[in-house]
């Protein structure tokens, strides 16, 4: 059936205050435009909803019976519209989004702060992953964006940069290199190394970089997560490189950290996007505000 809310809207206004004169008024319609539109839906549905007399406008059985269900219909439809204005206008809403843990533990908190100052009903949802597993959920659809290292060509996905990211030596205190003013791998590779497993792919640019000019580390702990390497240095464990973006916690936990040359390591950290699938707005508000930031 091809019956408009506008018609809906004409018939339970009519019935409420059973008078075409009035309905008029409220529709800012017509006296012919309202009957040809009452008709038109009499028409559609095969029979009538209203009698009217020279006095009065009354509902036929049929028309008492529809008039709760078309104040449903449009109570819904106006609702939905207010709902999705309010999606619009950020007053309400979801965002799911993906981080590596590296940028997710220090630099995402501050982030999120100003975005929810702002927008205070949009519930938020952080996975707090691997850069590897933050493309997969990108690629699934399971979040929006993901903020984590440039992952290379992939059909279905953009990348925006957002800034670059160094590799760093981390050492313990009164280590043998806090007297190296000028730290290179070599220097680096001559003592126990903690690193990412793999496939991490700070692990794999990390040997592929190195290979290419003849230098191995001496690889003794693994582990699955940035933070238990830096643990692991701090308990005089071993050395390691780790993003610059974990600056803050090495600091925190007393350790010593130095750039690293010959050669320098860097990756570029930004956000991570399905091709062909818009934001919502949400979305595309806290990138913006990443934007504006690294900018």
């Amino acid at each position: 059936m091809n019956i408009t809310l506008k018609q809906v809207r004409t018939f339970v206004t009519i019935a409420q205050v059973r008078s075409f004169a009035e309905a008029c008024e409220i529709l800012h319609l017509s006296q012919p435009a309202l009957s040809i539109s009452m008709k038109n839906l009499e028409e559609i549905i095969g029979g009538k909803l209203l009698t009217r007399s020279t006095r009065a406008v009354s509902l036929t059985a049929e028309g008492q019976q529809f008039l709760p269900v078309a104040k449903r219909l449009l109570t819904d439809f106006d609702d939905a519209f207010i709902e999705l204005s309010d999606l619009f206008s950020l007053k309400r809403g979801n965002l799911s989004l993906a981080a590596m843990p590296s940028f997710a533990s220090t630099h995402l908190p501050q982030h999120l702060l100003v975005f929810s100052d702002k927008y205070q009903d949009i519930k938020i949802r952080v996975h707090d992953v691997i850069a590897e597993e933050a493309v997969a959920m990108v690629q699934t659809g399971k979040v929006e964006f993901a903020i984590s290292f440039d992952p290379g060509e992939f059909e279905d996905l953009n990348f925006e940069t957002l800034f670059s990211d160094q590799l760093l030596a981390v050492f313990p205190e009164k280590h043998a290199l806090t007297k190296v003013a000028e730290l290179t791998w070599q220097q680096l590779s001559q003592y126990p190394f903690i690193t990412l497993q793999r496939p991490s792919s700070i692990r794999l640019l990390m040997e592929s970089t190195l290979a290419e000019q003849d230098l191995f580390l001496q690889v003794k702990y693994e582990s699955n997560q940035l933070a238990t390497v830096v643990q692991m240095v701090a308990n005089k464990l071993g050395v390691s490189a780790i993003p610059s973006l974990y600056k803050q916690q090495i600091q925190a936990l007393n350790l010593k950290h130095s750039a690293l040359t010959s050669p320098t390591i860097s990756r570029r950290v930004g956000i991570i996007t399905r091709r062909r699938y818009p934001l919502s707005q949400s979305a595309q508000v806290f990138v913006e505000l990443l934007r504006q930031h690294y900018q």
